[in-house]
């Protein structure tokens, strides 16, 4: 098996949890964001936007990408992109690169030794071992069930925890053989610190075995909706915005091929001890075309998750790395708003979350759709803004429009550094206001 050691760094506050795995499933047309491909031209302008959601009720709004100035194309090359060895993601001529395909330096790539001390793909596991690890499949340390199978914590002979995954055991359900062997080829392709780490794998008889690293912290989604206790900040929010923008580039420009993911949800998000993000689940992942080819998509089967799928995808079949842009716009949404993509319990006009959150954000009512979790504080309402100006921009209807992940990683970059220097001036202010009353007082 191919090797593709990746690791995990620490930073923020710890916390813990038990991790799931959501269900995954082929999709049909018959998505509820099906009408919402109608295409309209808007500038990336909030008035712009405006009119086009009042002259067309119910729609969701276009905006194309601003052009890039040197300025944001070079921004990779800034002290904020590079890795902790100093090194950045640049050319032989020192240029920032476009696309440059298995190159594995700066952010996009891993250096560090893993913490577990594995090799990816190394480990090569009897059945025996693996009933060993889980305590014959033991229902208590059941972690996870999706459409794949079901998901549990191992832990092997030499103490290291493993997420082991056993796929159904259903003949007849073929594509679950074709998701294994994707999961598996592109695991073994990929190395990054805010992908899951991939172990071995096992077929024997009627078994299919993955195994990947075993991340403790739950989901994002999980942590959206309190399951792990406290929920999380915005500054929190934004940290795990940008990791799975990070992971997503990579598998887009940084791997000797760019992989298209397909399943970008809130579910598939993995929170390590210290709230790093890892993407996970690459069941649907697919090759990207071949641009030196002239290829400009691939033509295939429609697959994702109801709520963040591309409604150019489902149209018309056609799947390119922009697929993965629109489904980044609406997790974005979802981190701000705390929402599902879909919600039944709303009233209809609420029911889907990006429909919903663009129309007051562009009416000027943003702040209404803040997740009622988070503070109304200065910072905030501004990171909230520029949030959804980029999801805007990322669930565009057409796939010319949207931005590259590269340059929604620059953008959520820009946005995390004005909203911290916003917080410290908002505490600056508290502080010294604080200490007046006090003075006062006395």
């Amino acid at each position: 098996m191919m090797k593709s050691p990746t690791t995990d760094y620490a930073r923020r506050n710890p916390s813990s949890g038990a991790r799931s795995t959501p269900d995954r499933y082929g999709y049909s047309q018959s998505s509820a964001y099906s009408d919402s491909s109608t295409e309209r031209k808007s500038n990336s302008g909030r008035n712009a936007a405006t009119l086009a959601v009042r002259s067309v009720a119910g729609a969701f709004i276009a905006c194309f990408t601003p052009p890039e100035t040197e300025k944001s194309k070079n921004q990779l090359d800034s002290e904020e992109f590079k890795s902790s060895s100093g090194s950045v993601i640049s050319n032989a001529s020192g240029a920032s690169s476009d696309r440059k395909r298995g190159s594995h330096r700066g952010i996009y790539g891993n250096s560090y030794n893993s913490t577990q001390g594995k090799e990816a793909g190394s480990l090569h596991l009897t059945m025996e071992e693996i009933y060993d690890a889980t305590r014959n499949f033991s229902p208590s340390l059941k972690i996870g069930q999706g459409g794949f199978g079901t998901v549990y914590k191992g832990r092997l002979r030499d103490g290291t925890f493993v997420a082991i995954k056993r796929a159904k055991k259903n003949v007849y359900e073929k594509h679950l053989g074709v998701e294994f062997q994707s999961e598996i080829q592109t695991l073994s392709r990929v190395e990054h610190l805010n992908l899951v780490k991939f172990y071995g794998y096992l077929e024997h008889e009627n078994e299919r075995i993955v195994i990947v690293e075993y991340v403790p912290n739950g989901t994002l989604r999980e942590h959206l909706d309190c399951i792990h206790g406290n929920s999380l900040d915005l500054a929190a929010r934004l940290d795990i915005a940008i990791d799975v923008a990070h992971a997503v580039t990579y598998l887009h420009m940084y791997t000797d091929h760019p992989i298209i993911h397909r399943d970008i949800k809130s579910s598939n998000i993995l929170l390590t001890e210290n709230f790093r993000a890892k993407v996970a689940d690459f069941g649907f992942a697919r090759s990207a075309p071949d641009s030196d080819s002239g290829a400009t998509h691939v033509s295939t089967q429609v697959k994702g998750t109801a709520g963040y799928l591309d409604p150019e995808y489902l149209r018309t079949y056609q799947l390119t790395e922009k697929s993965d842009v629109y489904s980044f716009g609406v997790l974005l949404v979802e981190l701000v708003t705390g929402r599902r993509p879909i919600e039944p319990r709303f009233q209809l006009s609420e029911r889907i979350t990006t429909r919903w959150a663009m129309k007051k954000f562009v009416d000027g009512e943003a702040i209404s759709i803040l997740d009622p979790k988070l503070q109304l504080t200065a910072a905030n309402n501004l990171a909230l803004e520029k949030t959804l100006e980029l999801a805007l921009q990322c669930l565009a209807p057409r796939r010319q429009e949207r931005p590259s992940m590269k340059r929604c990683a620059e953008i959520l970059w820009t946005i995390r550094k004005d909203y911290r220097e916003l917080a410290a001036s908002d505490f600056r202010s508290f502080s010294s206001s604080s200490q007046r009353s006090a003075s006062i007082k006395v």
